[in-house]
């Protein structure tokens, strides 16, 4: 694939991502933040987010199987989930993360479960299209330079 058949694969997977609501303005605030002294800037906030997402999913996990739930300590690890994914853009997950919340605020400890898999699943879809399109960006960086 040509340079130019490249970058306008990487504008439509991008463009997609907001298109099917994957992403929100946030998301382009951090871009806008990348530059040549840090070109990776944008994929190394994504990388750190799936680090401390991975652990805050594995205490959810774990608090949501304790009995009696917990419904201040899920609320507070949720918090931090919903803050961090507002941070990256990630508006499916941000969105979900708002309802697991009203959940915990009526007590209601099976809709929790029902709505922490939705996270879950919008949370490993955003991760698998996240890294294809940072995979694109990086072979076209690599072909920019050959």
């Amino acid at each position: 694939m040509d340079r130019y058949g490249m970058q306008n694969q990487i504008a439509c997977i991008r463009r997609s991502l907001f298109d099917q609501g994957y992403l929100d303005e946030q998301f382009i605030q951090l871009e806008e933040l990348q530059d040549d002294a840090n070109p990776n800037f944008v994929q190394e906030i994504v990388t750190l987010f799936y680090t401390d997402s991975t652990r805050l999913i594995q205490n959810i996990e774990l608090t949501l199987t304790s009995r009696p739930t917990n419904f201040s300590k899920l609320d507070d690890y949720m918090h931090q989930f919903k803050g961090s994914s507002s941070s990256i853009g990630a508006k499916k997950v941000t969105s979900e993360c708002a309802v697991f919340r009203q959940y915990c605020a009526a007590g209601n400890a099976e809709a929790c479960i029902r709505s922490f898999q939705h996270i879950k699943q919008e949370h490993a879809i955003l991760r698998k299209k996240l890294e294809f399109y940072f995979q694109m960006m990086g072979q076209a960086a690599v072909a920019q330079t050959t």
